[in-house]
């Protein structure tokens, strides 16, 4: 009996120690891929701002530009839609501008950061999905520091309350999975397909001309209508503009339907990126 007890005691003790060494090996390698990803994402900002007057916040220059351009060409044709309101529409458009500015800069960035590290990959051993995920972090960061807070105060003063300010984080965070899901999609189809930049910079203008930047969606014909929800940004754009500018509560349908984008091509993108991943070296 003692010695069945004994043998149920190592049984157990050798398994908790196996668990244990697996659990210290994760963490080991989570860390070391944080690591990893803070120093692609400073390397990243330094060199694109090196010498640069405004630094980061040239990505919130160029979206008041363009707003202020779509207000003088539409704001007295569309303000009508926005409760004949020139400002909100200008409000509207702004938050079109940065979600979509956002998306087409982050993604563009991460489909050339595989290819673009292929020399590194080849000297040292990293994981390969650490470049992509860089770039949409060091672009997250770069609109955390320019353009979120101009949001939320615009948010604050159009809603009145608090509460749509911390809202604004859902639709931000399914922004980011739609970027994280569609830069591992063209990172590593950018490796078989060389020519892939020339075509993503037409789906690019594809997506912002079919989503309701510097247009109200009420216009857009009933036969269209129905293309439209295959693009992701729509209930991104809608979702920020009906928390920032309505004063009503977060409709969840919207955020809903946003995070579930971004789930579908978080996961597509990863499955497809893994499962791509072990020709990569070969073209690099």
């Amino acid at each position: 009996m003692t010695s069945l007890k004994a043998s149920l005691l190592h049984i157990r003790d050798s398994i908790s120690s196996k668990i244990i060494n697996k659990l210290g090996k994760d963490v080991s390698s989570t860390r070391r891929y944080l690591e990893l990803v803070q120093i692609l994402v400073e390397r990243n900002l330094k060199g694109r701002y090196r010498g640069s007057f405004l630094g980061v916040y040239w990505s919130l220059l160029n979206p008041l530009i363009m707003t202020g351009l779509y207000a003088a060409i539409f704001g007295t044709a569309f303000g009508e839609y926005y409760q004949d309101s020139t400002f909100r529409y200008i409000l509207a458009a702004f938050t079109g501008l940065i979600v979509i500015n956002f998306f087409s800069s982050s993604t563009s960035q991460a489909l050339s950061s595989v290819v673009g590290n292929g020399a590194l990959l080849n000297k040292v051993h990293l994981p390969v999905t650490v470049f992509p995920v860089a770039m949409i972090v060091a672009n997250i960061f770069q609109f955390i520091v320019g353009s979120l807070p101009l949001l939320a105060v615009v948010t604050l003063i159009m809603s009145r309350n608090p509460i749509n300010v911390l809202a604004l984080l859902f639709p931000l965070i399914a922004l980011s999975l739609v970027c994280t899901g569609v830069g591992f999609l063209v990172s590593a189809l950018y490796v078989f397909f060389r020519d892939l930049p020339y075509f993503y910079e037409l789906v690019c203008f594809v997506l912002w001309i079919s989503s309701p930047v510097f247009y109200p969606a009420e216009i857009v014909p009933s036969a269209v209508k129905p293309f439209l929800f295959f693009n992701p940004l729509i209930p991104i754009i809608e979702s920020i503009r009906q928390i920032s500018l309505s004063g009503a509560l977060p409709d969840m349908l919207l955020v809903l339907h946003s995070f579930l984008n971004g789930i579908i091509l978080l996961v597509l993108g990863w499955i497809y990126f893994r499962s791509w991943q072990k020709n990569f070296m070969d073209l690099l």
